[in-house]
C-alpha cells in the first residue's frame, strides 16, 4: 500500500490505522496476487479538483476511486495482464476528503475513525470492482463494506443503511 496524507492534515489520521483498514478489505479476495492500492487522505479543494479533472463534476465529494481494471463481475477482471510471480496487482488509487469524512460522521453520529475506515473500504470496493447503480448491486457490496468493517470491531451506524448522499449516482473510477 502507498499512502500520503495531504499538507496540513498530517497528524489527523493514524498510518497504522489505514494500512489496517485497507488490508482487512483487500484480504481474502479471489484476486491472486497481492494487492497493490494507493491511498491519499485530502481536502475538500483538492477532490474538489481531482472530481472536476475526472469526473466533469465541479464539487467535493467524500472519496474518490480510480480503478486500473474492468471487471465482469466484483473481483472477475475483464483482461488481467500478466504478473512476475509474487509481484502486486495495481488495483488503483483511493482518494478521501478528511474534512467531508469529518462532517458526516458527526452527520450519521458514529466515531471519525468508523467514517474514515468506512470511506476506505467504500473505495476499495470499487477498486474490486463492486458498485452502487443498481439495488441489487448496492446490496452485495453494502454487505462486503459492513463484513470488513464488522472484522474491524467498527459497528454499523444505524442511521447509515445507503451510500452517503454526497455519492449517490456517482460512476466508480
Amino acid at each position: 500500500m502507498d499512502w500520503k496524507v495531504d499538507k496540513g492534515l498530517e497528524g489527523k489520521v493514524a498510518p497504522l490505522f489505514m494500512e489496517s483498514v485497507l488490508a482487512d478489505a483487500l484480504s481474502g479476495r479471489k484476486l491472486g496476487n497481492p494487492l497493490e492500492v494507493s491511498l491519499t487522505i485530502t481536502t475538500d479543494e483538492e477532490i474538489r479538483e481531482l472530481n472536476r479533472r475526472y469526473r466533469d463534476v465541479d464539487a467535493a465529494t467524500d472519496v474518490l476511486s480510480f480503478p486500473l481494471l474492468e471487471y465482469e463481475r466484483p473481483e472477475q477482471p475483464e483482461n488481467r495482464f500478466p504478473l512476475p510471480p509474487g509481484e502486486p496487482l495495481p488495483l488503483g488509487d483511493i482518494v478521501v476528503s478528511y474534512p467531508r469524512a469529518v462532517e458526516q460522521a458527526e452527520a450519521y453520529g458514529h466515531s471519525l475513525e468508523r467514517e474514515l475506515a468506512f470511506l476506505i473500504v467504500h473505495g476499495a470496493m470499487h477498486l474490486l470492482g463492486y458498485d452502487h447503480q443498481s439495488p441489487a448491486d448496492e446490496q452485495q457490496m453494502r454487505r462486503e463494506e459492513e463484513a470488513v468493517l464488522s472484522g474491524l470491531n467498527l459497528t454499523h451506524s444505524p442511521t447509515r443503511s445507503s451510500t452517503p448522499a454526497s455519492a449517490r449516482g456517482r460512476r466508480p473510477r
